[in-house]
């Protein structure tokens, strides 16, 4: 439905439900628009309409997105051989920018680090024929419309404008009127596919206790017919420790959230991409377009906030006509908030059901073996896990790669321990001399005031530096004459207190 209107060079707003192909829909017209070396031979452009500026830009509101979009527009374009480039924070400047100069067709990227490169001229937008906006309600949400709306500022008045979501609300449609062109919104669904939701995914709510989740999960991840699954959580820190629990309990699960630096968490994709890890645990970041084939479940360990964050969710299973299944634990403090999704959603299950990791209808519904129990198997532990998936070196701003270790610094040394001096190197890697050979040192330790305090600093001074230059020298002991301050003396040869009239 897309393709003729996108193709004519139409603006476009695209609504769909999630797993129904939004990225080709944008991605083939860019493919076929963008102006390469091929068409100057075939004859529908002259050299002089080239250019190394990117034609196309598509903005993403996550990392994760990011990648993906690129290498699905690098596959549909390799007969064309289009220059498609990603640009997003967590990586290092330079390889990106080195890129840009070398010159690209198409860039994805997020809008922090576009805009930042466009501010800094090293990224050209004067050539942008097409812009994209994918997940646009997702771009508001985690407050990008203003990044957004100056990147359209730098961009042609004349373009082509797309804007694509499985969910459109208000504030999209006013951004749309403000800069599209009379736009053709097309909401493609299937004639018996009436719900807002994909019908080839089965839905389940289950009230559970939050100190028996864990327990419930690692029962459900041993269902029959069970392949990929993504566990959804609401905070970073609980998506670390649901993924550190089930990885005890035998599970091959990798983590991916906001606290991580970007290699790690493009090394927990790839490695569930790859088949090397079965259990994703992450927070919304992705909840987004994120596209792997084989997910057949996806559990909810904490209700999400709203109804779009849950039908983004339960998209990462069920795609391009497959089944799946949705889980969704829901706490007794999150009962009011799965009440408002539920009548939203008209998903029947406004009263979940009071259930436990032992409950026998939760072995039931999922078809979990009777006598399952929440650590998974030795002999089912088939899996490389997340170690066997090398971690990328980024070149991470501001060296967040791999976090410190307790008492670790930063350059991957020790650091002192608690009553231990933080000396420079060379004072540490200095051997000591033999106690034979070191000078004796003839210095006479004087209290003085006033007046004399500086005579004193400067005698210690001159004995410290000959100390130190007979020790150089191998002459021995250094006689040292004594300097008598100057002023008034007192009794016992010590410097007198200054009079009243000094003091004044």
């Amino acid at each position: 439905m897309t393709l003729p209107v996108a193709l004519s060079g139409h603006d476009v707003i695209g609504q769909a439900k999630t797993g129904t192909g939004k990225t080709l829909g944008f991605g083939l017209p860019i493919i076929d628009r963008v102006r390469v070396s091929a068409d100057v031979d075939a004859g529908r452009c002259t050299a002089a309409e080239l250019t190394t500026g990117p034609q196309a830009l598509v903005v993403v509101p996550t990392r994760e997105l990011c990648t993906q979009v690129t290498n699905d527009l690098q596959t549909a374009g390799k007969v064309r051989n289009v220059r498609v480039l990603a640009i997003y924070g967590g990586r290092a400047y330079e390889p990106q920018v080195e890129a840009l100069q070398q010159g690209v067709d198409v860039v994805v990227g997020t809008p922090g680090r576009l805009l930042d490169l466009a501010r800094q001229h090293k990224l050209d937008l004067s050539s942008v024929r097409i812009l994209v906006l994918d997940e646009a309600d997702e771009m508001l949400d985690l407050g990008f419309l203003p990044d957004v709306e100056k990147i359209m500022t730098m961009l042609p008045t004349r373009r082509q404008a797309m804007l694509f979501s499985a969910t459109m609300p208000g504030q999209v449609i006013s951004l749309a009127r403000r800069y599209m062109t009379q736009p053709t919104h097309i909401r493609a669904t299937a004639p018996d596919d009436t719900g807002a939701t994909v019908a080839a995914v089965k839905q389940f709510a289950f009230r559970a206790h939050s100190m028996d989740k864990v327990e419930t999960v690692s029962r459900i991840l041993q269902a029959e017919g069970r392949s990929l699954a993504m566990i959804f959580c609401r905070t970073k820190r609980t998506a670390a420790d649901v993924s550190d629990q089930l990885t005890q309990r035998g599970f091959a699960a990798g983590a991916v959230h906001g606290d991580l630096g970007q290699g790690a968490r493009e090394q927990a994709l790839r490695a569930f991409r790859n088949g090397k890890v079965d259990v994703l645990v992450c927070t919304d970041v992705a909840a987004r377009g994120i596209d792997v084939e084989g997910v057949t479940h996806v559990i909810n360990y904490q209700c999400p906030e709203d109804e779009k964050t849950y039908l983004h969710r339960i998209g990462r299973t069920g795609r391009a006509g497959a089944s799946g299944t949705a889980v969704t634990l829901v706490d007794w403090d999150d009962v009011p908030r799965w009440g408002l999704i539920n009548k939203a959603l008209d998903l029947g299950l406004a009263d979940p059901e009071e259930t436990y990791s032992t409950s026998p209808h939760l072995f039931e519904l999922l078809n979990i073996a009777p006598g399952t129990k929440g650590v998974l198997p030795r002999a089912d532990r088939t899996r490389a896990g997340l170690g066997a998936e090398q971690i990328e070196d980024l070149g991470e701003p501001g060296g967040r790669g791999r976090p410190a270790a307790r008492g670790e610094s930063r350059d991957g040394g020790r650091g002192a321990g608690r009553g231990e001096s933080r000396r420079p190197a060379a004072a540490v890697e200095a051997p000591a001399a033999p106690a034979e050979e070191r000078p004796r040192r003839e210095r006479q330790r004087r209290r003085t005031r006033g007046a004399g305090a500086a005579e004193a600093v400067v005698e210690a001074t001159v004995v410290e530096t000959a100390v130190v230059e007979a020790a150089a020298a191998g002459t021995g002991v250094v006689e040292t004459p004594v300097v008598e301050p100057a002023g008034r003396v007192g009794r016992g040869g010590r410097p007198a207190p200054p009079s009243p009239q000094q003091r004044q």
